[in-house]
């Protein structure tokens, strides 16, 4: 089974709110956007966004240039369906974020929790950070969220990459100034923990 018919089924099979890296409210996200002081006409893109309620947190705040990608043609149905006609303020993408196309400087801000760590082949990992390069705009926001070095070494039955910040860091390389960098232990809706780590980077004006 190819990684997009993992997601399918697994959107197709499971209540959003089941699966373990469900959050009611992306509050971490939401406080780190917050941070970058941009206003609510920044471009944001969600990357792996899917079914997350990050969307409509930032709908109903009154961000008004939204994107969320995801692999899963499901998982984007389950927000769409959840936001109603506040979902045509969207801008939906479905597609694999190593392979996807994007206009040169689209973003302001790029977001992405828990997708960064499920790229195990480094050539996957180079393609996703030249996509940054390409779409964020010199001296945009870049938040990316994956396990932590203490996190789980699987998820939704799938081997994961664990970071510490300074490697998640190494990742982007130079070009990225590492802002700062936290912790987050993710309470899963089946009473377990997660180890998260968050690094907020700052791409650079060159």
């Amino acid at each position: 089974m190819d990684s997009k018919q993992h997601w399918e089924q697994v959107y197709a099979t499971k209540p959003s709110d089941s699966v373990s890296w469900f959050q009611e409210h992306a509050d971490q996200s939401l406080r780190l956007i917050h941070n970058t002081g941009l206003g609510k006409d920044a471009a944001i893109i969600d990357v792996g966004g899917g079914a997350s309620n990050l969307v409509d947190d930032l709908v109903a705040e009154g961000y008004t240039d939204l994107t969320v990608l995801d692999l899963s043609s499901a998982a984007l149905t389950v927000a769409k369906q959840r936001l109603g006609k506040q979902a045509d303020a969207v801008h939906w993408m479905e597609g694999d974020i190593t392979r996807a196309e994007f206009s040169e400087h689209r973003f302001d801000i790029w977001h992405d929790r828990a997708v960064f760590h499920f790229l195990t082949d480094p050539a996957d990992r180079h393609a996703y950070v030249e996509r940054v390069m390409h779409a964020v705009r010199p001296g945009g926001h870049v938040i990316v969220a994956t396990f932590a070095a203490d996190g789980p070494e699987k998820c939704s039955g799938l081997p994961v990459m664990r970071y510490q910040p300074e490697s998640l860091h190494a990742e982007f390389g130079d070009a990225f100034l590492l802002v700062a960098h936290e912790k987050e232990v993710h309470h899963t809706p089946f009473g377990t923990d997660q180890q998260f780590v968050y690094c907020y980077c700052r791409k650079g004006n060159s």
